[in-house]
């Protein structure tokens, strides 16, 4: 009984001492950078992890990847919108479609579609939905889980996004980040829901997050049902794929702030269910796709 007396005010003094670290790390902040980085950790992160990310955070480098994907996806936007004679700022035209970034069933043999179509876009209005959602929560999340981890996720969303349509929707093209943006919604909102304790949950965050979603979604299915009368038809499938991959990968990968996901035996059983789903999906498109 005295040894677990010892042991429960042991267990007691440790816990106090890691909340007084946590105090002491969170400093009062005094610039605009220590300003913005402790909104940051009060939206990103549980409390007991704010500490440890204002003790490291700066605003060098800023979020590199995040800025730099959006700047290519505008670039290619406005190369084919205004420098192509098309009518590209309201749909899907001609010279997008003859495009060797878009992802189409009958070119599967380039495999870097698969990955490249993000860059390409169906319209003023899918091009600002896209870098809207992904500016306004990519850069938080760069900012707490770094390049590496963020560019991961996004990735896997937009390489799984292509291979679901390719197998869910096998005759239609695809264009869009849909794919990489909502796997950083997807791994967000898996936080929200399993570590309640953190600010994620702000009425107005979720309110606008689910208002820029559900514009996008109805002119994902816009462009998929209705737009064929006017031009050809895209697949919403990547939305989905791209959301389930942000709810495994990208869940694990964000959950381990401060920890080497790595060696999280999580996140190698998500990555094996991925790439048992990417090698599916590669032999569908080779023996089964109705696109052969």
């Amino acid at each position: 009984m005295e040894l677990e007396r010892m042991n429960s005010e042991n267990a007691d003094e440790a816990e106090e001492d890691e909340k007084e670290n946590n105090g002491r790390n969170r400093r009062a902040p005094t610039t605009n950078c220590d300003k913005i980085h402790e909104t940051i950790s009060k939206w990103m992160l549980p409390e007991n992890a704010r500490g440890t990310y204002l003790e490291r955070a700066n605003c060098i480098p800023p979020p590199l990847f995040i800025i730099f994907i959006s700047v290519a996806e505008l670039a290619v936007f406005i190369y084919y919108a205004v420098w192509k004679p098309q009518e590209q700022w309201i749909t899907l035209d001609t010279g997008i479609w003859e495009s060797p970034f878009i992802y189409r069933p009958n070119k599967r043999e380039e495999a870097w579609r698969f990955i490249s179509y993000m860059l390409v876009h169906a319209g003023v209005e899918h091009i600002l939905g896209n870098l809207v959602l992904q500016l306004f929560l990519g850069i938080p999340l760069e900012m707490v889980h770094k390049g590496h981890r963020v560019g991961l996720v996004y990735l896997a969303g937009v390489l799984g996004g292509s291979l679901a349509s390719s197998v869910c929707d096998p005759q239609h093209a695809l264009v869009g980040a849909s794919g990489g943006v909502y796997a950083l919604i997807g791994g967000y909102f898996m936080n929200v829901l399993v570590v309640r304790e953190t600010n994620l949950s702000n009425p107005i965050v979720i309110t606008c997050i689910d208002f820029l979603v559900g514009t996008d979604i109805a002119f994902a299915l816009y462009r998929r049902f209705i737009a064929p009368v006017n031009g050809p038809a895209v697949s919403f499938v990547a939305h989905i794929a791209g959301g389930f991959a942000g709810m495994s990968i990208g869940y694990v990968i964000f959950s381990c702030f401060d920890k080497n996901f790595v060696k999280d035996p999580r996140f190698w059983i998500a990555i094996v269910a991925y790439l048992v789903f990417v090698g599916f999906a590669v032999l569908f498109n080779i023996f089964l796709s109705p696109a052969n």
